[in-house]
């Protein structure tokens, strides 16, 4: 497990813009005697927008005073119509990782949160296929096998439901190649974020790599999202290319591409975890 510093917390705010927030919050935290150690903040539209705020605080026995200063947040944003939310960062999400077989997101993910550089533990790596399970357990982490097969994918989802729902804070979908169902989403009750091998929204659904080929493309890359019950549509958290030429065959784009979504999938996966990221109708703010 990857811990985060200790009495640090984050608060989000996030709600209608008008003057005065940045004064409360900031009264909130002098309050409380804490220090504000970062602070990101962004408005979509001054007179009628949206606003956005991430605090970084340090506050000396922060465990301790965690349900005081929940209590006061909410009434010092009562008044603005805000919602905001203040988290520990010393203890980190729990992420489950979905996989199939392609390995390369997968293992870059655990890789990554074994050398420290993702801020979450992870209590199990869920597939529909065995084919990955020597190389999840060499991290140390349980490997579940969720056979998914056939058109009717309700007995898969509801294993998976059992796992996850109530042990989990976020979902990440390791290259899972199968379709999540919006009752699915519904129930699992956390955000589910996607890595999708083409540039969104350009080639969407199978085979992006091809058609890309097809297409005599100059860029491809990768895209990383939420997952909504519209395929491949969801907030985009994070985006990038690479230039590739003609002299490029299909599965040198997709060599170079799988490079591409690990870096997309694993800078998507830290921004939430250090919860950089708001969502506002279909697209995402990230600090």
């Amino acid at each position: 497990m990857t811990a985060g510093p200790q009495d640090q917390a984050c608060l989000v705010v996030q709600g209608p813009d008008r003057p005065g927030i940045v004064a409360a919050v900031s009264a909130f935290v002098a309050r409380h005697h804490g220090n504000i150690v970062s602070l990101d903040q962004y408005s979509d539209d001054p007179e009628g927008g949206e606003f956005f705020q991430r605090l970084v605080l340090h506050h000396p026995g922060l465990r301790a005073a965690l349900p005081e200063l929940q209590a006061d947040l909410a009434e010092t944003l009562e008044p603005f119509g805000l919602q905001g939310r203040i988290t520990d960062l010393s203890v980190p999400p729990r992420m489950a990782v979905l996989a199939s077989t392609s390995a390369h997101c997968l293992l870059d993910l655990l890789w990554r949160h074994r050398g420290g550089e993702l801020p979450v533990s992870v209590p199990m790596v869920i597939s529909n296929h065995p084919d990955l399970a020597d190389d999840v357990r060499t991290f140390g982490i349980p490997f579940v096998h969720v056979p998914s097969q056939g058109a009717d994918k309700a007995a898969a989802e509801a294993e998976i439901l059992r796992l996850l729902v109530g042990n989990v804070d976020v979902v990440v979908l390791a290259r899972y190649m199968q379709i999540l169902s919006g009752d699915f989403l519904q129930k699992i009750g956390v955000p589910v974020i996607n890595i999708h091998h083409s540039f969104l929204p350009a080639f969407i659904g199978a085979a992006p790599y091809r058609k890309a080929k097809e297409r005599g493309v100059k860029l491809i890359g990768a895209t990383a999202h939420y997952v909504t019950e519209d395929l491949d549509e969801g907030p985009i958290i994070e985006q990038d290319v690479v230039r590739v030429t003609h002299a490029d065959s299909a599965a040198d784009l997709q060599r170079r591409g799988a490079d591409v979504e690990r870096a997309v999938l694993s800078r998507a996966v830290l921004w939430h975890a250090q919860q950089r990221v708001f969502r506002s109708g279909n697209h995402c703010i990230v600090f």
